[in-house]
């Protein structure tokens, strides 16, 4: 089931952005789903295993399987500042997708707030020895550029700041395999 949140304010971005990564896990769709479903894991995999300049801080989260509609929030930093994300589950589809939309706001260094709406998508295909993890981040609207955020219009410098973030992403998923493969062989 797909739902979609209804994007609200201006947006200084004269196209959306987006980072894919992917990853091969030796665990199966059924336990790397399991992992992301589990909201709280994000905190390990996103936040305690990546690095100390880019990761979540803290998440608050209802316990169990998330499903569409289920809300979190999320306190995060990385170079330009600290994140106070909001994020509804907009599609769960056991065991190929995962995808949640975020509203977030940026306190930058200098003291400056920018909002921002994202979308982050996992997408899980079987194979013979496990899965594959792809993930893309789509940064559909940003209220201001200001300061180095300006990168994110111009062409050449745009391509260079989302190699950037999908390193970031390809981390995360890195993360998240090991951790589904830790539980796997876990059990």
């Amino acid at each position: 089931m797909t739902q979609r949140t209804r994007r609200t304010g201006t947006n200084a971005l004269r196209h959306e952005l987006t980072a894919s990564s992917e990853h091969h896990s030796s665990a199966t769709p059924e336990a790397v789903y399991a992992v992301l479903s589990d909201l709280h894991t994000h905190a390990v995999w996103g936040g305690e295993r990546q690095s100390d300049s880019t990761r979540i801080v803290s998440i608050d989260a209802p316990e169990g399987e998330a499903s569409v509609g289920t809300e979190f929030q999320t306190v995060g930093t990385d170079p330009m500042g600290r994140f106070t994300d909001r994020s509804v589950v907009t599609t769960a589809d056991r065991p190929t997708a995962f995808e949640f939309v975020t509203e977030a706001r940026l306190l930058t260094k200098k003291g400056a707030s920018v909002d921002w709406t994202n979308v982050h998508r996992y997408e899980l295909r079987a194979s013979d020895t496990g899965c594959d993890i792809g993930y893309t981040v789509r940064i559909a609207r940003v209220s201001s550029l200001p300061g180095l955020l300006r990168v994110f219009n111009l062409p050449v410098l745009s391509g260079l700041a989302m190699k950037a973030s999908a390193s970031v992403g390809r981390r995360g998923v890195q993360n998240l395999a090991a951790m589904a493969e830790e539980r796997a062989d876990a059990r």
